[in-house]
């Protein structure tokens, strides 16, 4: 555990060295979202590889870098590709920018995806704001040794997501006239697409959608007393009584096309969001 403090305080020091400001908000661009790192003003881009300890994002259709600067005048560190358990990473390891945003300054964190909806009355393109989630990935960033400088042994995950910032996010949809849905991300470990029944069983236990991402990042953030925000986009749909398959190739497809309105309500959180 003092190996992990070490290795954090390595990167953010590496990171703040390149600074002109402190980002208050942290963001985490899934599938698709990248290109709203490039409307960062007066950014500094880090790429994953040059920062100490930090892995390297895999995944095709995702970038590998920090950008960090001004987004509507808010100070922000953004995220261009994240870490995936099912590419072999430890979760401390999917998890480890998320604790190295908390150490520059982050205070919150807002944390997008692309998933699979289960909830019957989605459909593909629809905008989700999280208001809890499922943690079926057979793992958690939190087990080992814990460091009280990083958070509680055993933290509380009852409002993993805060309901006055779900509410906030509903507002702001609804002044930019953009339809948001609101429900439960299950997050599993992928990195296959899941059966039909398990589709079932995600739904029946209380899942509106369904992920290989998130869940370990906001577990991290809350253990790190980080408010999240959590907004999915639904790129297919995943009923598992009429399955019929999917791509990541149609993920990033139906992604990219949904993006300019999750690109402004996004936007839009971050020049009015109350720290």
């Amino acid at each position: 555990m003092d190996n992990l403090l070490e290795k954090i305080k390595q990167s953010a020091t590496y990171i703040s060295d390149k600074l002109p400001t402190i980002p208050k908000i942290g963001l985490i661009l899934g599938s698709g979202l990248g290109e709203l790192a490039n409307e960062i003003e007066n950014s500094v881009k880090i790429r994953y590889e040059d920062i100490p300890n930090f892995p390297v994002s895999t995944v095709e259709g995702h970038a590998g870098q920090l950008v960090i600067g001004q987004l509507h005048g808010q100070p922000v560190v953004a995220m261009q590709g994240r870490f995936h358990y099912y590419e072999g990473y430890s979760m401390q390891e999917v998890t480890f920018p998320v604790r190295v945003m908390k150490q520059i300054g982050v205070e919150l964190l807002v944390v997008t995806n692309a998933c699979g909806g289960m909830n019957k009355s989605f459909q593909p393109g629809d905008l989700m704001v999280i208001t809890d989630h499922l943690n079926m990935t057979g793992a958690n960033p939190l087990i080992g040794p814990n460091a009280a400088e990083l958070g509680p042994r055993f933290p509380d995950m009852s409002h993993a997501y805060n309901p006055t910032y779900v509410t906030f996010v509903e507002e702001v949809a609804q002044r930019l006239e953009i339809p948001i849905r609101k429900g439960v991300y299950a997050g599993v470990s992928g990195p296959t697409y899941m059966s039909g029944a398990e589709l079932i069983m995600l739904r029946e236990l209380g899942g509106d959608v369904v992920g290989m991402s998130t869940v370990p990042e906001v577990i991290v953030a809350r253990h790190a007393n980080m408010n999240v925000i959590g907004i999915s986009c639904v790129t297919d749909m995943a009923i598992g009584e009429d399955i019929k398959g999917i791509t990541h190739e149609e993920v990033v497809e139906v992604a990219n096309r949904t993006k300019p309105k999750f690109i402004s309500l996004v936007k839009e959180i971050v020049a009015t969001v109350q720290l």
